[in-house]
């Protein structure tokens, strides 16, 4: 999906949106395979601002830049831990990071699976619109 470009998102820093780095991995690591939201690795966040919403301590929300190409910046990683979901957590991180690709003068795109209706539902009120659909395979070397 691809961002429209239409309207002005306006999203606050606010401080309980804190920056992930390298000491967050395990967490992040966690709350992906818990949510599902995607490929991620140990280094996604290595690929762009990612960050993350904490309460009493643990990462209950994230969403992060991955891919870049000339002009367009994935938001990746988009997830809420399912004790938390309805606080508009994902809607405020998206915002956020839509605000700082649109001020580099680039639109946002991301991927998401068509079977995933509340995702698909919150990036179309978002402004997002269906570019293509793709199938791929996650390959993996047995060990």
């Amino acid at each position: 999906m691809v961002h429209n470009g239409a309207g002005e998102p306006t999203a606050e820093d606010p401080e309980e949106f804190v920056p992930l780095g390298e000491a967050d991995v395990p967490e992040m690591l966690a709350l992906t395979q818990l949510t599902k939201p995607g490929p991620s690795g140990r280094r996604t966040r290595e690929m762009g601002d990612y960050r993350g919403v904490r309460e009493k301590g643990q990462l209950i929300a994230m969403a992060g830049e991955r891919l870049r190409i000339l002009g367009y910046t994935e938001i990746s990683a988009v997830c809420t831990h399912p004790n938390h979901l309805g606080r508009g957590l994902a809607t405020s991180l998206i915002t956020l990071l839509m605000e700082k690709i649109r001020s580099r003068g680039e639109r946002a795109f991301l991927h998401v699976r068509p079977q995933n209706k509340r995702a698909v539902q919150l990036y179309e009120r978002l402004g997002f619109q269906t570019r293509v659909l793709l199938q791929y395979a996650i390959l993996s070397k047995d060990k």
